[in-house]
């Protein structure tokens, strides 16, 4: 009796400490740890980012206007050469016999042409000797002294000498067009033997080389390219792909600084000097390239590097900034708290671009009031895809808009250069993205009381450099300097932190 008894005593104290350790982990789990960060002041600055091309400002390709087989290179990768220079030579064997050939033709020519000019002379004296007969012969016909037949030969005769000189003279005509036409195919013949000399057009260095010794060349169809010759290495020029959204803020003469792989401590620096207005379109994303000059004297960067191009368009100095984190941030509250929260700020709630937050902002698309978690890594309502967090990402920020609910992936690689695509989506959906977020300038910070309890704040915001965003005005509220705004927010002990956050309320700050 007694062990039974024992035994049910031992399995009441198993089933409450079951129960309040359920509890217990279950209002672990309903907790809320709010990430938090202060507003601070100091200097935004905007910048259009692209990725382009390094290139030679002048490069020409060399090419053989005669086929033939290579039998000799003069220049080969790297090497510096100077104009007229002998770079390459064509087997000229066949070449140099339809010379010899076309040399021949044309001494055959002269000969027929002395010998038109010799027959000339010989008709003209023929009938030189027919004219004196005949001017002879017409007097004495008519003392009756000769027959008027042998006056009649006699004309005949100068006539047909008449008609001889003609057809000499054609003749000679004829020669003398020969000897032009032999003395044009000469000529022909010597500079096609003369184009098996290949010559840099001008001064520079030889970047590619196509060809190698016996190797033919055919240039029945086109020209083929033997060398390619970048003129000047100090002197170059980068190719940057630019959005059409940011074409209208980039000027000539403006600074670009631009680094690459090959050099990733190192920033180089240019001026804008085109932009060129022949658009590319690559998967309904127009683009424009922007010309880039820069000096490099050392010649450290090569033509076909990759360079990451930073444009600066805006800057503010001394200004309030507010995380961008703090732009996208919601409170997970029922509808009517949050309309409550928005009444009492004075913030008018369902314009967009306006309100910046809506009554609707916070509830999932079932309408059931919960709203996904931000640590999901799912859309916001409106559109807009977030990064996943708990994560921090290693290339990029999030480039919050206004209303704290759409927003941007800029990317940004190591030192804020390599534009990077965010969360698998498209160019398109991120050059509409940035394009709504210029429109949209008014936005919602969530702000942290001392009691610890959450206000909204409407401001008006400015630039950003895709980390911080400036703050313009406050609207409705107050929002000093120092201030503590959310940036995150999320459920139970071992919540994972938010990008940008500096610690769950309550907790040791996140190291910077």
């Amino acid at each position: 009796m007694k062990n039974a008894k024992k035994i049910w005593i031992a399995l009441i104290i198993v089933a409450v400490a079951a129960v309040a350790i359920a509890a217990r982990m279950l209002t672990a789990h309903d907790s809320t740890q709010y990430f938090t960060e202060k507003i601070d002041r100091g200097d935004i600055r905007t910048v259009v980012e692209a990725t382009g091309t390094i290139n030679a400002v002048t490069t020409v390709q060399v090419g053989s206007q005669v086929s033939g087989t290579i039998s000799k290179l003069n220049a080969d990768f790297n090497s510096h050469v100077t104009k007229g220079e002998v770079i390459a030579r064509i087997d000229p064997s066949l070449l140099e016999g339809a010379l010899l050939q076309a040399k021949a033709d044309l001494e055959t020519a002269r000969a027929n042409a002395a010998a038109a000019r010799a027959n000339l002379e010989k008709a003209k004296a023929a009938e030189a000797q027919a004219r004196a007969d005949y001017e002879r012969t017409k007097p004495l016909a008519k003392q009756g002294i000769v027959a008027q037949q042998q006056l009649d030969v006699s004309k005949a005769n100068y006539d047909s000498a008449v008609a001889a000189i003609g057809v000499a003279q054609a003749d000679t005509l004829q020669a003398n067009a020969q000897v032009q036409q032999k003395a044009a195919a000469v000529t022909v013949a010597q500079t096609t033997v003369d184009h098996t000399i290949i010559r840099a057009p001008i001064d520079g260095v030889v970047v590619s080389r196509n060809v190698d010794i016996g190797q033919t060349v055919a240039a029945s169809l086109q020209a083929p390219t033997l060398f390619t010759i970048a003129q000047d290495l100090t002197k170059m020029q980068v190719y940057a792909k630019t959005d059409e959204s940011d074409v209208g803020e980039i000027k000539t003469n403006q600074p670009v600084a631009f680094k690459v792989d090959a050099f990733p401590a190192d920033q180089f620096r240019g001026h804008v000097s085109q932009i060129r207005m022949n658009a590319t379109t690559v998967q309904n994303v127009v683009t424009y390239d922007t010309i880039v000059d820069f000096d490099n004297p050392e010649m450290k960067l090569f033509p076909g590097m990759t360079a990451y191009v930073t444009i600066p368009v805006a800057t503010a100095r001394d200004v309030l900034k507010v995380p961008n984190a703090a732009l996208r941030y919601k409170p997970d509250l029922k509808p009517d708290e949050v309309r409550a929260l928005y009444a009492k700020a004075g913030i008018t709630m369902g314009q967009r671009g306006q309100g910046g937050q809506s009554a609707r902002e916070g509830q999932s698309d079932n309408n059931t009031g919960a709203r996904p978690q931000s640590n999901q890594g799912q859309s916001s309502p409106q559109g807009g895809a977030r990064p996943e967090a708990g994560a921090k990402p290693d290339r990029g920020q999030w480039k919050g808009q206004g209303g704290g609910n759409a927003g941007q992936w800029k990317g940004q690689g190591q030192g804020g250069q390599r534009p990077q695509s965010a969360g698998g989506q498209s160019q398109e959906a991120q050059q509409t993205q940035r394009r709504e977020s210029r429109a949209n300038d008014v936005a919602v910070i969530w702000k942290m009381m001392p009691d610890k309890k959450l206000e909204p704040v409407q401001v008006r915001i400015g630039i950003t450099d895709h980390t911080t965003t400036q703050l313009v005005e406050v609207l409705k509220g107050q929002l000093n300097e120092g201030d503590t705004v959310v940036t995150g927010a999320s459920r139970g002990s071992t919540a994972n932190r938010m990008p940008g956050g500096s610690g769950p309320l309550g907790g040791p700050p996140r190291g910077r």
